[in-house]
């Protein structure tokens, strides 16, 4: 339920190395009555089986991304990989505000990063970190969603994203899942009502 007219709106960032569970987090936070609105993602990856778009992300061509890109559309944006881009719709962040919400976005490092710059003392950063770089590529492979050649690239990457985890306002170590949902749900409500 939106938090009403107002207060200035805020922005919760999640982000995580691919499989640290930064998505079930995010859900957790929805589903506490925060006047939270999702922020939907903008990709070029091809769609997965069982998402939808517009709801799991907004599916769009390369072309149609780097369009957008040009017309400054996107508040963030990063190749993730190869020719695979992600980021952020300006519109999709206004929208959610207008209609009285504070967003909530669950986005890669690097895109945290940039919103949390863009938007600086309004926004919250937390940083989804598993116990060990070990214990995420255990989750990874038990996801059987990816290849191992993709797994491997996460895994590189995984790497790298943990060396900016101090650039983040909150450090959550997901190792236990139900003590991990109570800590950040305490400090996102903390960081709200201020």
């Amino acid at each position: 339920m939106p938090t009403g007219p107002g207060k200035e709106k805020k922005l919760i960032i999640v982000s995580a190395p691919s499989g640290a569970g930064k998505t079930t987090i995010v859900r957790h936070l929805l589903s506490c009555n925060l006047g939270l609105a999702f922020s939907v993602s903008a990709t070029t990856r091809a769609i997965r089986p069982g998402e939808v778009d517009g709801k799991d992300y907004f599916f769009i061509s390369e072309e149609g991304f780097k369009s957008r890109i040009k017309k400054g559309d996107l508040l963030e944006w990063e190749e993730v990989y190869k020719g695979t881009f992600y980021g952020t719709l300006r519109s999709e962040v206004e929208r959610n505000m207008k209609k009285g919400f504070h967003v909530i976005f669950d986005v890669d490092v690097v895109g945290g990063i940039n919103i949390k710059n863009a938007f600086g003392e309004r926004a919250f950063s937390v940083f989804v970190s598993p116990p060990s770089v070990s214990d995420l590529e255990i989750r990874l492979n038990k996801r059987h969603t990816d290849s191992e050649e993709t797994i491997r690239k996460r895994m590189e990457k995984a790497k790298w994203e943990m060396e900016f985890a101090d650039k983040f306002d909150f450090i959550l170590v997901n190792d236990d899942l139900e003590k991990a949902k109570a800590e950040v749900l305490a400090k996102v409500k903390e960081f709200l009502k201020n």
